[in-house]
């Protein structure tokens, strides 16, 4: 039983005692994709459930890809020459799964995902936030059981569930574009959630300085960076669209009078993990 991370800890675990019986002298450093959120606020974290199912289960927002949002938030530190706890920012980690962190102080401040990586924004194969009640519906209509209901809100449903072509986000770009209606229906879904996370966490920390764009979509689409872009239309962030098309590279891409920065950044989890490791034999 995994409570959290069903998806990803059991192959971490894996990995963790193959290596304890292969290199049984070896140090290994467990980082946690969750540890980057646990800054947030309780109002933040704190579901609107009984408060007994925090204090006795620990349901609460744990959040993910928090290795990549502390990535983004030091690399943009690092750009534009300010200390990180002096930074106030949005950064967006968009990919097969993706979520949104609302970064304050240079600390998390609020993520989109939750208890699971399932929450938030629509996803490839995962729905994001949906009403409550649904899985309770389906399995009564459709006498499934807890664990097929999660299993279609995880892997049948986002993008592919939505668009019925593929659960990559290029293949419902050229679907679009082809005319498929389904396909556009599951990008408008996508990008509208996007810009209403990211409006939201804006309106929380009463402004931001920059939204930063990584992961596979956020580093290579050029038409969902410009959909969401041009969506925050009211909060005066513009984009300049020739510095837009790019893909996978370190880049501006607001215009000069812009009210917010707009970046995107290779996210890099790998020397984020490295450098935690590092950090953990240094301590030894």
């Amino acid at each position: 039983m995994y409570p959290l991370a069903p998806l990803h800890n059991p192959a971490g675990l894996v990995g963790y005692k193959s290596f304890s019986k292969l290199l049984p002298d070896a140090s290994q450093t467990f980082v946690f994709d969750t540890a980057f959120h646990q800054t947030m606020p309780a109002e933040n974290f704190i579901y609107p459930i009984p408060y007994e199912y925090y204090e006795e289960d620990k349901i609460r927002r744990y959040g993910f890809h928090g290795t990549s949002h502390k990535y983004l938030t030091q690399r943009y530190a690092e750009i534009t020459g300010k200390k990180p706890e002096d930074v106030q920012i949005i950064t967006c980690h968009l990919g097969n799964g993706g979520s949104i962190t609302a970064v304050k102080d240079g600390k998390s401040f609020k993520t989109s995902m939750g208890l699971t990586p399932l929450a938030g924004i629509e996803m490839g194969t995962r729905s994001g936030d949906i009403d409550p009640a649904i899985p309770g519906v389906l399995m009564q209509r459709h006498n499934l059981t807890a664990q097929e209901v999660d299993n279609i809100l995880n892997k049948k449903s986002g993008l592919l569930g939505v668009s019925g072509v593929s659960s990559d986000s290029r293949d419902i770009e050229n679907a679009a574009k082809e005319g498929n209606e389904r396909a556009k229906l599951a990008s408008k879904i996508f990008d509208d959630r996007v810009i209403e996370t990211v409006g939201g966490y804006y309106a929380l920390m009463g402004g931001a300085d920059a939204i930063l764009f990584a992961g596979g979509i956020g580093e290579n689409s050029i038409t969902t960076r410009e959909a969401i872009i041009d969506g925050l239309a009211a909060l005066g962030v513009k984009l300049d669209h020739e510095a837009n098309n790019c893909r996978g590279k370190e880049v501006k891409i607001s215009a000069d009078d812009s009210s917010m920065d707009v970046y995107v950044i290779p996210t890099d989890e790998e020397v984020m993990i490295a450098r935690d490791a590092y950090k953990n034999l240094a301590a030894e």
